[in-house]
């Protein structure tokens, strides 16, 4: 992905606390590649989204500066514009997951690194209705934490939602990252390298993340799909 994203707070990011139900597939389907289809979210369904949105700004303020960048570094470093980095870290803009991940990657700290503070250990039970779910900027892609951001791990664990004839983009991880994902509910179709790997109901596949792919549901229903990251070295 080329050039700087756009700064627009009313359209630029989805990032909601709540079930991940609650992004709907039942809107207009989405063609090949990015802005095909629109869809929305409504409102109601997104209650503390600002809370989340000032959460990353923290995390990113301190991860930058404890590696002693400035913001410009940080922008050549990852492909994001120093603008928009600065409103990201002011809690005026929140980005997408693509823009997560090449923050997180320039910054070489996991994805959930930016979206989480620690806290005491012991059980955790991660309630469905206080979900931290992160969604692309038309809805058509949503990704569930499955785990608490309290502690530096090597392993993460999402629940991702693709909608019909959706797209969803993603850049090169950290060197050494590898995906397990498999197909709970339709199917998927993974690009790597320009080679497609179809995967039905109950299939699985491993592979290094660490250059772009991306991934497609040709179906007509929504695929419900589950994700587990590991990290070459502990992270966070």
């Amino acid at each position: 992905m080329g050039g700087a994203p756009s700064i627009d707070n009313s359209s630029d990011i989805t990032d909601i606390f709540g079930d991940m139900a609650n992004v709907r597939a039942s809107a207009k389907p989405r063609g090949k590649g990015k802005g095909a289809g629109e869809r929305s979210i409504a409102p109601s369904e997104a209650p503390a989204g600002g809370q989340l949105t000032a959460l990353v700004g923290e995390n990113l303020r301190r991860l930058r500066t404890e590696r002693d960048l400035s913001l410009e570094k940080l922008s050549r470093l990852c492909g994001v514009s120093r603008a928009m980095l600065g409103q990201i870290e002011l809690g005026q803009s929140a980005p997408t997951i693509n823009v997560l991940w090449k923050i997180s990657t320039a910054l070489e700290v996991p994805f959930s690194a930016l979206l989480g503070a620690r806290a005491a250990g012991g059980v955790h039970i991660l309630r469905a209705d206080h979900a931290k779910v992160l969604a692309s900027h038309d809805g058509s892609f949503s990704s569930r934490a499955l785990f608490p951001f309290d502690e530096p791990r090597r392993v993460e664990f999402y629940e991702l939602r693709l909608a019909p004839r959706g797209t969803e983009h993603a850049d090169a991880h950290a060197p050494g990252t590898m995906e397990n994902l498999v197909v709970s509910r339709g199917e998927m179709e993974l690009d790597l390298d320009g080679t497609r790997h179809h995967l039905a109901t109950g299939d699985a596949i491993v592979f290094e993340a660490d250059r772009p792919h991306s991934y497609e549901n040709p179906g007509d229903e929504e695929a419900l799909m589950y994700l587990v990251m590991t990290y070459a070295e502990t992270v966070g």
